[in-house]
């Protein structure tokens, strides 16, 4: 059975991202995908500060190890696909959020070919860039983007009131039905994953 990891990145555990992410959750369950919703906390997320030691060792892990990020890693490495909700503040996902995506990622969680998706919630405004912000590193790194019948959305302030967001939570179901068909095509294909040239970085500094 697919699994995917879900991650709750708002500080109320069991706030409107939740409940976002629930209903993403649900109608996984009902697909036959197995999902865990995994919350980062209210402790301090460290930003990455590109120090380089996670690609030094090799090991995929980041080399800080007093905050959750080692942890998501190894739930990310046993999952076979990603779905990451935020709260918007400012026009921006919550920090912590982004810290912890981005240290996941560049210290080497494997990720190639693992469809995800990015979900936000917000009161009123700023939600389309910070779902678009959310997304972007998934791009980055050849992860499938699942899409729905609108962006990954959802409305509200006080908690539960995302529930009164029918378009929002219909939304969110057919996220995960996108997802659950992508999983199962790909299991059932059994295809190799894409060939990867060698990197080729550059910048434009002559």
């Amino acid at each position: 059975m697919s699994k995917v990891l879900l991650i709750n990145g708002s500080p109320h555990k069991d706030g409107n991202t939740f409940l976002a992410l629930s209903e993403v959750a649900k109608t996984l369950n009902e697909q036959g995908i197995d999902t865990e919703i995994a919350w980062i906390g209210v402790k301090p997320v460290r930003g990455c500060i590109s120090c380089g030691n996670c690609k030094q060792s090799g090991s995929g892990k980041c080399v800080f190890n007093d905050d959750i990020c080692n942890e998501m890693i190894d739930k990310l490495n046993a999952s076979d696909a990603l779905v990451v909700g935020a709260p918007v503040y400012y026009g921006v996902p919550s920090g912590q959020t982004l810290a912890l995506i981005q240290r996941m990622l560049f210290a080497g969680a494997k990720v190639d070919n693992k469809p995800a998706a990015a979900v936000t919630v917000c009161r009123r405004g700023g939600s389309t860039t910070a779902f678009q912000t959310l997304q972007m590193p998934f791009q980055m790194v050849n992860m499938p983007l699942v899409t729905s019948q609108y962006w990954n959305i959802v409305f509200g302030l006080a908690p539960g009131e995302a529930a009164q967001d029918s378009e929002g939570m219909q939304t969110m179901r057919q996220l995960a039905r996108n997802m659950a068909w992508m999983l199962k095509s790909i299991e059932k294909a059994q295809l190799p994953n894409p060939d990867v040239e060698e990197w080729q970085g550059m910048h434009f500094i002559r």
